[in-house]
C-alpha cells in the first residue's frame, strides 16, 4: 500500500517583500502553505504575494492566526481570555479568505502560530475558542494540529474536521508535547537528523522524544518552520528523500 504526507510550512512571515524569494522557494517544497494573517507577521502585500505565488503552484492555503504580537513574533504567551482569542483568529482567517477570493484562490484550513497553538493544544478554553471561530467564519475549514490535544478534542465536539500534524525541526518531550524553545536543542537544523525523523514518522508513526524515548504520532502532516534557516535544505532533502521511499507528498485538505 503507497504511504501519502502533506508537508507544511509558515510562510507569508515577512512585510511587503522581505521574504518573498525564501517564501516562494518553499513553496516549490510544499504541499500546504499556512500563510500569515498580519497578527504576528505579514501584511496585506505579504498575504496576496503569497497566496498568489502558492495558488501558481497548486500548494493548498490555510490561515496562520496569531495572538496580536508582531513585536514577539506571535510567540509570547499573554493569556487572553476565550472571548478575545475567538474575536482576533476569526478576523485573522475572515481576512486571509478575502485575499484568497480576490486572487480567485481557495482558503483550505487553519493552523495556529506560536504560543496561541502551544496554548490551544494543552487548554480545553483556548481550543474552544479558535474552533468558534472557525466555525463562525467558515465551518467547512479543517484545523491543522497536535494528535490528541485540546484541538483535537475541541474539533470533535464541534463538528470541524481536524488533521493531525508532526513536526520535522522540533524537539518532543516524552508527553508528546514540544520542547520549549527557549531550551537547548529545541529546534533541530541538522538536515541529516531532520530528514530521517521525517522518515520515521511516515514510515513507523514514531519520533525520538529528548530523553530517548519513542512516541506514536499518526501525523497527516509534517511541518517544517519557514523561519528556520534550514528550512529549505531539510525540505529539498526530505522531498528526494520521501519520493525515493515511494512516498506521495500531497496535502492532507482538499
Amino acid at each position: 500500500m503507497s504511504l501519502t504526507i502533506d508537508l507544511n510550512a509558515d510562510l507569508g512571515e515577512g512585510f511587503g517583500r522581505s521574504r518573498a524569494a525564501q517564501d516562494e522557494a518553499l513553496l516549490d517544497l510544499v504541499s500546504s502553505a499556512n500563510i500569515a494573517c498580519g497578527f504576528h507577521a505579514g501584511d496585506a502585500t505579504t498575504m496576496r504575494d503569497t497566496v498568489r505565488a502558492a495558488k501558481l503552484r497548486g500548494v493548498t492555503i490555510g490561515a496562520h492566526p496569531s495572538y496580536p504580537d508582531i513585536l514577539g513574533f506571535g510567540r509570547r504567551e499573554l493569556g487572553l481570555p476565550a472571548k478575545e482569542i475567538s474575536r482576533h483568529v476569526a478576523y485573522q482567517i475572515g481576512a486571509l479568505r478575502e485575499v484568497c477570493g480576490a486572487e480567485g484562490a481557495k482558503l483550505s484550513y487553519v493552523k495556529p502560530h506560536g504560543a496561541l497553538y502551544n496554548r490551544a493544544a494543552r487548554d480545553r478554553e483556548a481550543a474552544t475558542a479558535v474552533v468558534t471561530a472557525i466555525r463562525d467564519v467558515e465551518a467547512s475549514l479543517t484545523l491543522l494540529g497536535l494528535p490528541r490535544s485540546e484541538m483535537a478534542r475541541a474539533a470533535e465536539r464541534a463538528g470541524i474536521a481536524f488533521a493531525s500534524e508532526a513536526f520535522v525541526d522540533r524537539a518532543y518531550k516524552p508527553d508528546g508535547t514540544l520542547v520549549p524553545r527557549d531550551e537547548p536543542g529545541a529546534v533541530i537544523h541538522d538536515v541529516k537528523s531532520a530528514v530521517q525523523r521525517a522518515v520515521m514518522l511516515v514510515k513507523g508513526q514514531t519520533i525520538t522524544a529528548d530523553d530517548g524515548s519513542e512516541l506514536h504520532i499518526a501525523a497527516q502532516s509534517l511541518c517544517v518552520h519557514g523561519d528556520n534557516a534550514d528550512a529549505s535544505s531539510i525540505l529539498r532533502a526530505l522531498n528526494a528523500r520521501l519520493r525515493e521511499s515511494g512516498v506521495t507528498i500531497a496535502p492532507f485538505a482538499a
